[in-house]
This record gives C-alpha cells, structure tokens and sequence, in this order.
C-alpha cells in the first residue's frame, strides 16, 4: 500500500513524530485531498500535551488543499479533481488534518471561494462548526438554512459570548449577527473590543475587570428592558476554565439561565511551564444557582444532526465564507524547514499564549 508522511503524537507530552501512514484509496462518496495548509489550534494541544481523547495517532483537524482523486460515484456538480476545498476532519486517522492527504466524505468538503486564499479559508472550519452546533444544538436557537427573510422573536434574547476574541467566539459573534440576533454581549482584553463590535457584540467588557458580574447583568436588563427572570438567558463559554470564565459565569447565570460550555473544561491550561489538566463534567467545576442548564459542547457530535451532517461543509461553510458572512480569522505563518518543525513551533506558540489569531502553516510543498 502506498504511504505519506503525517505528523504523529504517541504519548502525552512527548515531542511529535514525522511517520509514514496509509494512502487510504477512497471509498464510496469519498474524495482524496492533497493537504496544502492546515493550522494548529487549541484542542491539537490539549491532545498532544494532556493527551485529551487519544493516546497516539494523527493530529489536526482543519485542512485546505487540492482533491487529487474521488469516487466514481462523488457527484461532479459539487465536487471534481483539481478543485481547492476546505474542510473539518475528525473522525479517524485518515481524515485529520496533519498529514500529506486525507480521504474524506465529500459532503465534509467545501469549496474554497474565490475571494478568500487557503491560508485564510483553513482558519474557518472548526469554529464555524463549533459556533452553529453550540447555538442550534445546546442554546436551541433556531438557524435556519438558508437565512429566513424574517427574523425569528429569539433574535431580541440577551446572549453573553465569554471569550469573544477566542476563534469559536468570532464565530458564534458572527453567526449570530447573520441569523439577526442584536442584544449580544461579549468578553475579551479591551484591544480586541471594536473588532468584535464588528463582527456583531452589541456591548463589550473587560473580562478582567472586577466589577464584570455586575455590568453584565446590568447590560442584560438593559437590553431586554425586563426586571424579571435571568438578566441573561443564553450564555456561551468558549474559554471553559474553572477559575476564569466559569466562576464568573455561574455569578451571571440564574434560574432559567441556558449555558453552553466548549470542552474540555481546564483546570490547568497547557503551557511552557507543563502538563495541563482537565474536566468534562461542567456541572461539578462551578457552584451553579438551582435553575441553571448548563452542559458541555462537544463539536463533533454535529454529525448527529443529519442537516448538518450533509449541508454545513459542503454548503453553509463555503457559501458563508463567499458572501463575507464569515470572516476569516488574522493568521500568524508559521515557518519551519520541515513540516515536523512547523507542527512543534506552532504547538510552541500555543504554549506561550495566542490571542486573536490563528497559527496556519504548510503541509505540502506544493499548491499556493
């Protein structure tokens, strides 16, 4: 069987490894991707280093590249060999990202939109995916597709996004902006505030300041011009650490509140100085009120829901990117004379702490 060279974790902690992995022909309604440019992003972290949800095997998840061969039975109109394409890969080793190709559903493709390059558009996928499973699945909005000319009478609801500068919460903030929602609230260091004003928060505060319980709350009555029930309905943590966003947010959250947590929960974050450490359970990280639904947000069980499964990258992903609904997130490049060096420096840089941006870097040698 033929091979290609992927990068590899085999134990947590331990350096990565460049190792040679089956070519995977694809099955039916596969396609096989040529991967040009991937980018590093938290959760590759956690995996390498606390070895959150797999002990060895390939990394990444976000991949742009060329299809290089397809199944016979792939339809044409949507998908052909040659075209760029972008997507989210998860499910096996054959489908992440950090390797020279992978065979993968072809309705977990999209193609790359004109307007955007591949070093951009690979910095969409997960979040986007993250931010429509969060809203539809654990806030229970209701994002219809396509976009109804009328907005829904959800759309006025108070929603906070703690961590708004993360790269889900770009996201959420954004598909809550195209779908209608105006009464958002949003964390993050005062430096990222207009941009995320931009992308769609109403109001933004200082997440560090000591009095953010309090002006949230206010923000939230304020907003909704009710004096009854929780100042804010709907809450988002895309930060999910027990000391900094969880705490306050279980100062926010009240009887009726609806809180979505993206997991993993981190009592340690990964740095230079070691090993990180981490929860799943985020009933038992924080004291929440009597009232409260708060649960955990797993990204991929979008696949649970067959509309998604079949629609979000292969049609929402592309198109929403087209039309500038979603914005592609500030890139930092990451060089390196081999792609073993690229994947240990953008792990590197995770470690020593990213804020607003994505670390995209090379997989192939070829392709622009």
């Amino acid at each position: 069987m033929a091979t290609h060279p992927a990068i590899v974790t085999t134990t947590a902690s331990a350096p990565l490894k460049l190792q040679n992995v089956p070519t995977v022909v694809p099955k039916s309604g596969e396609v096989r991707v040529r991967v040009d440019w991937t980018m590093t992003a938290a959760f590759d972290l956690h995996q390498a280093d606390g070895g959150l949800l797999v002990s060895h095997g390939v990394l990444g998840s976000c991949f742009a590249g060329i299809i290089v061969e397809a199944s016979p039975d792939v339809d044409t109109a949507k998908l052909r060999i040659g075209d760029k394409v972008f997507g989210y890969g998860f499910q096996d080793q054959q489908t992440r990202a950090y390797q020279l190709y992978v065979t993968i559903s072809a309705h977990m493709c999209g193609k790359i939109p004109s307007n955007v390059t591949p070093q951009e558009a690979v910095t969409v996928p997960d979040s986007l995916i993250t931010a429509v499973h969060t809203l539809s699945y654990s806030l229970r909005l209701p994002l219809q597709w396509p976009v109804p000319a009328s907005p829904s009478p959800s759309t006025k609801t108070p929603i906070l996004v703690w961590g708004g500068s993360s790269s889900s919460g770009h996201a959420i903030l954004q598909v809550l902006k195209h779908w209608g929602y105006t009464n958002i609230i949003a964390t993050s260091s005062p430096q990222h505030h207009e941009l995320l004003k931009v992308l769609g928060a109403t109001k933004v505060f200082d997440y560090r300041d000591e009095k953010i319980v309090e002006n949230i709350k206010n923000a939230g009555r304020s907003l909704s011009g009710n004096t009854q029930g929780p100042a804010v309905p709907l809450i988002v943590d895309s930060i999910g650490s027990v000391s900094g966003s969880l705490a306050p947010i279980s100062a926010i959250a009240s009887t009726g509140t609806r809180v979505a947590v993206l997991l993993p929960v981190l009592i340690r974050a990964p740095s230079v100085k070691g090993p990180p450490e981490y929860a799943m359970d985020v009933k038992l990280m924080a004291k929440w009120q009597d009232g409260v639904e708060v649960e955990g947000v797993r990204t991929h069980f979008y696949m649970e829901n067959e509309a998604l499964k079949e629609r979000l990258q292969s049609e929402m992903l592309p198109e929403l990117v087209r039309t500038g609904a979603i914005r592609p997130i500030r890139q930092r490049l990451i060089t390196g004379s081999t792609m073993l060096e690229r994947a240990e420096s953008a792990l590197q840089a995770w470690r020593e702490g990213v804020s607003g941006e994505r670390l995209v870097w090379r997989v192939s040698g070829e392709g622009s």
